[in-house]
């Protein structure tokens, strides 16, 4: 599995739209065959920034990258950006979730 990390800083006039600016993407990246999820939140430090959370098989990212919606996204999502996304990958994960024992919930 990939594990991707991406932080978008949204020009601030085009932040509180940004879900709906991305919603083609989004859905049209969650219903490709080898994704397991593709999820955005909102720093609560910084409204102009969003995290995307996404996972791929092995072998999927490379397809997201040549899809047509990615290449259409290139095309479109940078003009709502203040400058490009930051990204940290990693391969070679878990394909699970694990309990954060530090806060157990009884």
């Amino acid at each position: 599995m990939i594990l991707i990390c991406v932080k978008w800083k949204i020009k601030p006039e085009h932040a509180d739209s940004w879900p709906e600016l991305a919603r083609e993407f989004t859905e049209a990246t969650r219903a490709e065959p080898g994704n397991r999820f593709f999820d955005w939140s909102r720093s609560v430090e910084d409204p102009t920034e969003y995290v995307l959370l996404e996972a791929f098989d092995d072998d999927a990212a490379g397809p997201h990258v040549q899809s047509d919606h990615f290449k259409k996204a290139q095309a479109d999502l940078p003009q709502y950006v203040v400058e490009t996304p930051q990204i940290r990958n990693w391969q070679n994960e878990p394909d699970e979730w694990h309990r954060l024992g530090e806060f157990e919930v009884s």
